[in-house]
């Protein structure tokens, strides 16, 4: 007899969050929001400042007492309405934007602030292999006061991660360090967390690191996650006005549909499943504007103000016979001089239209 192949179990996610929902004094800061963390991966919580994503992140934390939702880490339900595990008993990470280093301890003492169910011996050996992981070992008697931000930053990695976290949350983490430095040590602590197998969330105000550091983004409005995808897929299709504007800047005009298109004043867009009538908001990217010298060709005409040359892009400032302006972003040569009028094109790449909110 021939036994059916034993079904492997699938390993829970790092973190699961379930219709979670939060108020301040009756204003719903937090609105049923959901998602999961497989271990290993990046998500990043990215919006506006007041959007909830910091308070989200403080209800995992359990910095926060759970209103309503479930909060699951590595499948053990650590808060619902009337439960909650403390947050030192969570086995989870945490690193904000200031360190929050201890100052009159050694950055040897720091990460091994959290281990003291450890034996000295167990305890030295962790602090030393974490030190090692974040090329720290030569600063392991200095106080943080001696330390540049990047090596604080460092030291608050080693410390996060002394307890062998399921789950580290980064608060703006890397936003106080300078912009060179930002990349690199946001760099080095994702791919030690990868490494790790950590299921990581981080909150972020910032849509470039969002595209850089997540594996997933969440873009968040209003409280609400209003659409979760790799980063590509919420950059190619994001499903409304304030996701395709939140991924840098944009040229905004509102229209009608009338006849299965749109008119602005970079001339008509054909658009589907939209209801005639309706008011709409085009979004096209500065990327997304194409410039041809006015040759008596067809197309919509512009006259260009200004410019700016930034190595391989250039950005350049349109007039139209409206009188609005628009900004392109051109990476071939704009061989056109400030006054001149130019044809304009679009590339429906980067144009989208949606109902207006």
């Amino acid at each position: 007899m021939i036994s059916a192949p034993r079904q492997r179990k699938e390993e829970p996610a790092g973190l699961e969050i379930e219709d979670l929902s939060h108020a301040f004094a009756q204003r719903r800061v937090v609105d049923r929001v959901s998602l999961a963390v497989k271990r290993g991966e990046v998500h990043c919580l990215v919006g506006p400042s007041g959007c909830g994503k910091t308070t989200t992140l403080r209800l995992v934390a359990g910095l926060e007492a759970i209103q309503e939702g479930r909060i699951r880490i590595r499948g053990r339900l650590v808060a619902e309405p009337g439960f909650s595990i403390p947050p030192e008993r969570r086995r989870v990470g945490l690193m904000f934007q200031d360190f929050a280093l201890f100052p009159h301890l050694t950055v040897a003492e720091n990460v091994a602030f959290g281990l003291r169910h450890l034996g000295r011996g167990a305890r030295d050996d962790r602090v030393r292999e974490l030190l090692a992981r974040v090329d720290m070992t030569a600063y392991r008697d200095a106080y943080p006061h001696t330390l540049s931000g990047g090596e604080q930053q460092r030291v608050a990695l080693a410390r996060a991660l002394a307890p062998d976290p399921d789950l580290m949350l980064l608060d703006e983490a890397f936003s106080a360090l300078d912009t060179a430095l930002r990349t690199q040590i946001r760099e080095e602590t994702l791919a030690i967390l990868r490494e790790a197998g950590t299921a990581t969330l981080l909150v972020t105000h910032d849509a470039e690191e969002a595209i850089r550091a997540g594996d997933v983004i969440h873009a968040m409005q209003e409280g609400r996650i209003v659409q979760s995808g790799a980063p590509a897929e919420l950059y190619a299709r994001p499903a409304n006005a304030f996701v395709a504007g939140f991924f840098g800047p944009v040229n905004r005009f509102r229209a009608r549909v009338r006849g299965g298109a749109v008119a602005t004043p970079l001339g008509e867009i054909r658009v589907a499943r939209l209801d005639e009538g309706e008011d709409v908001e085009v979004v096209v990217r500065p990327e997304g504007i194409r410039l041809t010298r006015a040759d008596g060709s067809s197309g919509s005409r512009a006259r260009l103000e200004a410019r700016r040359d930034l190595g391989p892009v250039h950005v350049v400032w349109l007039r139209l016979p409206d009188g609005s302006r628009v900004k392109v972003r051109e990476t071939g040569v704009v061989d056109v001089a400030i006054g001149e009028e130019v044809t304009v094109a679009l590339d429906p790449r980067h144009l989208f239209v949606f109902p207006e909110e």
